[in-house]
């Protein structure tokens, strides 16, 4: 699954989690009207009818959102999917007696009301538990998301390092350096913000982002040494006024890059 199709998905899941959270709201605005619209005005004052104008006729809107919110958990939380069947659906065999442990909401949709609790109540909170499991998907989202970012990252690295050492067969030198150099600024960048070190320059260069490394406990001095070690090659390769790399120095560099992409995470 690619990073675009799970972005589609999160934001399928983002939209669903707010029409399920309406829904919930909606359930209890319909049967107790007057409760809700003075809850609403207590803690939302002007902004309260607002509010609840936009709230989705229950009846009407959850069905839809109970079709497509099945559809994602199945897909991608399946051992939930019973569970999020079991609160709409009535169980198959017939009920001795109907509390608020088996009133469901497909019992709210037929209109069965036994009481304040067995009616609403029960139902919002199925619908409620619905939306809490749909919600748990989302770490799973995140998860994934990142995995395949750092995956693909690591897949573009590794193609511009091999771009690189062409490019020293051939005795483009400095082209090849500086490729190497540009790959592992990015990588420290990355690294960066994965370990949510923040760096104060906005556009910072390779010794802002080591220094931060090593200053956040992320690498070790020894670290910070082989990586200020690499920006030097990498600058004696991007200035036209240095003395010529040798190739033995760009090979190193390089070699150098792809060992700090593959351990430093």
């Amino acid at each position: 699954m690619s990073v675009l199709v799970l972005e589609r998905y999160q934001q399928d899941l983002d939209e669903l989690l707010r029409t399920g959270q309406k829904l919930v709201h909606a359930l209890q605005y319909e049967f107790d009207r007057a409760s809700f619209t003075e809850l609403a005005q207590e803690q939302l004052g002007d902004e309260a009818q607002e509010f609840l104008d936009a709230l989705p006729y229950f009846s009407d809107a959850y069905q839809p959102w109970y079709s497509e919110a099945k559809t994602l958990v199945k897909q991608l939380l399946p051992e939930r999917l019973d569970d999020f069947v079991r609160y709409y659906e009535r169980p198959r065999t017939a009920r001795k007696d109907i509390s608020y442990f088996n009133y469901t909401i497909e019992d709210a949709l037929n209109g069965l009301r036994i009481s304040r609790s067995l009616g609403p109540t029960a139902a919002r909170r199925s619908v409620q538990q619905q939306v809490n499991i749909v919600g748990s998907i989302k770490s799973r989202f995140e998860s994934s998301l990142f995995d395949i970012r750092q995956l693909t990252q690591a897949d573009v690295f590794d193609s511009e390092l091999e771009t690189a050492k062409e490019l020293v067969k051939n005795g483009f030198l400095r082209a090849a350096g500086i490729v190497a150099g540009v790959v592992l600024e990015r990588h420290l960048k990355e690294v960066c913000t994965r370990r949510n070190v923040t760096v104060r320059k906005r556009r910072p260069q390779l010794s802002d982002l080591n220094d931060r490394l090593k200053d956040t406990g992320v690498i070790d001095t020894a670290q910070w040494r082989f990586n200020q070690h690499l920006g030097d090659l990498r600058n004696l390769c991007a200035h036209d006024d240095a003395s010529e790399p040798s190739r033995d120095q760009v090979n190193d560099l390089v070699a150098g890059v792809a060992k700090v992409t593959k351990t430093i995470v």
